[in-house]
C-alpha cells in the first residue's frame, strides 16, 4: 500500500508541477508534510537544501530522498518512477503536437500565458521556505525571528547578486558560516 501512495503521490507532484523543481516545491510540500506526514517541516527544508545541492532534478532528487526515507530502495525507486511517468507522457504528447502546430497563435499564446503562472508557483516556494528560515513554523512573528538566518541570507544574496559568486560555493560558505555561528 505504501508504494501505491508513494508513486500516486509523486506521480500527481510530476503531472502538476509545471515549470520545473522549484515550482514542484509547493506540491511537495503538500504531499510529503500536509497530506502523508512522511516528512515534518524541518526535514522537509532539509531535503530542499539537499535536492538543490545534489546532481539532478530537485523533483526527482526530492522523490528519491523521500521514498528511500520511507520504504527504501523500493520506496525510492516507485517514488521515482512515479515523477518521471507524467513528464514521459506529457513531453511525447507535447512534442508530436508541438511539431505539427508549432506556428499556430493560438499554440504560441498558450506557451505565453503560462509563464505567469510558473514564476508565481517558483516565487511561492521560496517564499514558504525564506518565512520558515526567518519565522519557523509559527510565521511571521517579530519576537522569534530567526537572526542569523537572516543574516546568512543576506551575505548569500550579496554574494550571489553583486559579486556574482557561484551558487555552489555561496552555499558551502553558508554551509560554513552557520556552522560556526552555531558553535559559538
Amino acid at each position: 500500500m505504501i508504494y501505491l501512495q508513494l508513486f500516486w503521490s509523486f506521480f500527481q507532484i510530476g503531472l502538476f508541477s509545471i515549470g520545473g523543481g522549484y515550482a514542484a516545491m509547493p506540491f511537495i510540500q503538500a504531499q510529503v508534510v500536509e497530506l502523508h506526514h512522511w516528512l515534518e517541516m524541518t526535514e522537509f527544508t532539509d531535503l530542499v537544501t539537499i535536492a538543490e545541492m545534489t546532481p539532478g532534478p530537485i523533483s526527482i532528487n526530492s522523490a528519491t530522498f523521500v521514498g528511500t526515507r520511507i520504504a527504501g530502495f523500493w520506496g525510492a525507486l516507485t517514488a521515482t518512477l512515479g515523477c518521471i511517468a507524467p513528464s514521459i507522457l506529457i513531453v511525447s504528447i507535447l512534442a508530436f503536437v508541438y511539431f505539427h502546430f508549432k506556428d499556430m497563435v493560438v499554440v504560441k499564446e498558450v506557451l505565453k500565458s503560462l509563464h505567469p503562472a510558473v514564476i508565481a508557483l517558483i516565487a511561492s516556494a521560496g517564499f514558504t521556505i525564506f518565512v520558515y528560515a526567518l519565522f519557523g513554523e509559527n510565521g511571521f512573528s517579530a519576537n522569534e525571528i530567526n537572526w542569523i538566518a537572516a543574516g546568512v541570507f543576506g551575505f548569500a544574496l550579496i554574494l550571489l547578486e553583486k559579486f556574482k559568486i557561484d551558487p555552489i560555493k555561496v552555499m558551502i560558505l553558508c554551509g560554513i558560516v552557520n556552522t560556526a555561528v552555531s558553535f559559538i
